[in-house]
């Protein structure tokens, strides 16, 4: 079985390269942007918070007390994070996993990468879809061919026309940004982030 991604560990490194933030900010962030991906909040933050400054992905730069309001302690990314987010971002693009969340937090970060590395994760994740299509129809057809009714089939040619939309959009997605049709200034993904993270 495929080990399920840190997606909240992630999104954190990710809102982290727009800059320094506490826990409580990019709690916020998440919630008011929908990253419906992120699960078990807000316990799964503070604990890929904890995990990633362990592992020195992020450091604390200070720590601020607002009235009566508890310590919030701020971070930001090191350059070790910024390597490990976009080793991680890469990966979850490039390769199709069993749960199709990770590729909504993969693309929903992908503003966090060059658009060069991106499109070569992309291509790189075409080519496997195609693989795995192959691979499909190779199966499908050997079923039939053994005389199994096609009622007994029934999930693997959903599993087919799924994968098969998901290759189709990438596609999509491939000619739009080799077309320049979708910004990827700081208009776009890294200009929401830093909106959303400054407001009060």
């Amino acid at each position: 079985m495929a080990r399920r991604p840190d997606l909240a560990g992630l999104t954190v490194l990710a809102m982290l390269t727009v800059r320094a933030a506490h826990p409580y900010e990019l709690h916020r962030f998440i919630v008011d942007t929908h990253k419906d991906y992120v699960t078990g909040l807000p316990r799964s933050l503070y604990h890929a918070v904890e995990k990633l400054a362990g592992e020195d992905l992020i450091v604390p730069v200070e720590t601020t007390r607002e009235g009566r309001r508890p310590e919030r302690t701020v971070y930001e990314i090191t350059d070790e994070g910024r390597k490990e987010l976009s080793t991680r971002l890469r990966a979850l693009l490039e390769t199709p996993h069993p749960d199709r969340r990770t590729f909504t937090a993969a693309i929903s970060l992908i503003g966090a990468l060059p658009m060069s590395d991106a499109l070569a994760a992309l291509r790189t994740r075409a080519a496997a879809i195609e693989g795995q299509l192959a691979g499909m129809d190779a199966h499908l057809r050997a079923l039939k061919e053994n005389g199994l009714p096609e009622i007994l089939m029934i999930e693997v040619d959903y599993e087919r026309s799924m994968n098969q939309a998901d290759l189709e959009w990438v596609r999509g997605l491939i000619v739009r940004l080799e077309s320049k049709k979708l910004d990827w200034s700081d208009t776009g993904n890294q200009g929401l982030l830093s909106q959303v993270l400054d407001q009060p």
